[in-house]
């Protein structure tokens, strides 16, 4: 009898390679499948899906990381680091993708700038099933390591693994995951949830260099969130895993309608019926004058060569 093929896992990140996130996950994931690290060198946190067109990239391998995996750091976004990996280091797809675990969530409208969200839409995009996964973990200096955890969280993204590798996902779509920063003994469970919205106080600051020219921080303080039933923020904050399908198309399939009945043509702004009347009205004037002239010049002619 065959041995049955392990699968395929492609890992990613946009903290960086070495980042406790995505070394808890390579070390979970060991036992689910065939684990391949491609993340990037430096931490690219809020950098989009952004890919890299405008100069080279290189790649760094590593040996000394988690033993049984293959893991290599590159020096580009996370969305590079897919499509590395997919096209240069495996040379085939991967059964799955999973970006993280993030250093923080990743919930509500902040999925359109996050790295970890972009890696695994790339995931999507090549209709790869794909989880992004989410840690409600800050940093601070001088904390306790002990204090994030990203080993029971990572446990958790392994067991669903294995359920996506079961069950699939539909056509272009990826799992957004969200953990509560707590033992599992403290998480009241785990809910299917919707997009939400958080809130940011809107800042620019200028300040002055050493020239006396102005430079700027963007970027303004977490104001909260909407209290959207069902919501991914709303759940998070009440103790449980938020998990939120998402899909690559972002048709308003309700407005299509209404907006079709709008009669928007081709070639610009309607003319009223009033405005083509003055409009026509002010072109017969010209050409009456246009007319009158001639009829003059043509008089002046006449006498002169008499």
């Amino acid at each position: 009898m065959s041995r049955r093929r392990k699968p395929v896992i492609l890992l990613s990140n946009d903290d960086g390679i070495l980042s406790e996130g995505i070394q808890a996950l390579a070390k979970a994931l060991k036992n689910v499948g065939r684990v391949t690290v491609v993340a990037p060198e430096r931490e690219q946190s809020t950098m989009g899906h952004a890919l890299t067109l405008h100069k080279p990239v290189r790649l760094y391998k590593f040996d000394d990381l988690e033993e049984g995996t293959q893991q290599f750091a590159l020096s580009g976004t996370p969305a590079d680091c897919v499509h590395f990996g997919i096209r240069q280091v495996l040379k085939r797809e991967p059964d799955l993708i999973i970006s993280g675990i993030n250093r923080g969530v990743n919930l509500g409208n902040d999925i359109f700038y996050s790295g970890t969200i972009a890696a695994a839409r790339e995931g999507a995009v090549l209709n790869i099933p794909s989880i992004a996964a989410s840690l409600d973990y800050i940093h601070e200096p001088g904390d306790d390591p002990s204090k994030a955890h990203f080993r029971e969280a990572a446990q958790f993204i392994a067991e669903l693994a294995e359920m996506t590798l079961k069950n699939g996902l539909p056509d272009n779509s990826l799992l957004n995951v969200n953990f509560p920063n707590r033992d599992f003994n403290r998480i009241k469970g785990v809910k299917i949830a919707r997009q939400g919205v958080r809130m940011y106080t809107d800042k620019i600051t200028v300040r002055k260099d050493n020239r006396g020219r102005d430079y700027y921080w963007m970027g303004g303080k977490y104001a909260g969130f909407k209290p959207i039933s069902g919501s991914d923020c709303v759940v998070l904050d009440k103790g449980y895993i938020s998990i939120m399908p998402c899909r690559l198309d972002l048709t308003q399939y309700e407005f299509m309608d209404s907006l079709s009945r709008w009669e928007i043509k081709a070639h610009g702004k309607r003319r009223t019926k009033k405005a083509a009347t003055k409009m026509n009205s002010g072109s017969s004037g010209r050409n009456s004058k246009v007319v009158a002239n001639k009829k003059t010049a043509q008089k002046r002619t006449l006498k002169t060569n008499k």
